[in-house]
């Protein structure tokens, strides 16, 4: 059996709170989310479903912060930071439902954080189930993701920059193909 290459950073929490960049590609570099024309991203129905899925990561888990964001032909270059600090209004409408015998949909005064490549994951799933829904049969996510963690301010600001000028600098884009 071949060893792989680790992807992520060796004894790194991922869980814990931070901010990460992200990088998912599709399988093959295959250009399923639209196209670059004049430098600026012109997104399908595809690329569409991967828009609004990233932010039903925030929707479905409080603790989800999203940053810089861009949907590009045959990948995704997205921020999000884990913050704890956010479960806490939660927590509050959770006790708020309980002291009123109301009863929240799940149990928030126990919140779990769901780690970076889990939240990835679910975000792949989701994208990858409602494309095949809508007849992008083939359509396939390359195993894993690029992640990087983000250690300072002067990093965000040039990482987000990063993303949102991707689409104009789409010629010469490592994940062009």
């Amino acid at each position: 059996m071949k060893n792989r290459k680790r992807n992520r950073l060796k004894n790194f929490d991922y869980s814990r709170d931070a901010l990460y960049f992200v990088t998912p590609c599709i399988k093959d570099r295959i250009h399923y989310f639209g196209e670059v024309y004049n430098g600026k991203m012109i997104t399908n129905k595809f690329g569409k479903i991967a828009e609004n899925q990233w932010n039903w990561l925030a929707e479905q888990y409080p603790y989800v912060i999203l940053h810089a964001f861009v949907v590009m032909p045959n990948h995704i270059h997205g921020i999000i930071e884990i913050n704890r600090k956010n479960i806490f209004n939660d927590i509050n409408i959770a006790r708020t439902c309980h002291k009123n015998n109301v009863r929240p949909g799940r149990d928030l005064a126990q919140p779990k954080i769901k780690p970076l490549p889990q939240l990835i994951g679910a975000y792949k799933t989701t994208v990858s189930k409602q494309i095949h829904l809508m007849g992008g049969k083939d359509f396939a996510w390359h195993r894993s993701f690029h992640d990087h963690i983000i250690r300072n301010d002067v990093e965000y600001h040039r990482i987000s920059h990063y993303i949102e000028m991707n689409p104009q600098k789409w010629d010469t884009d490592i994940f062009l193909k």
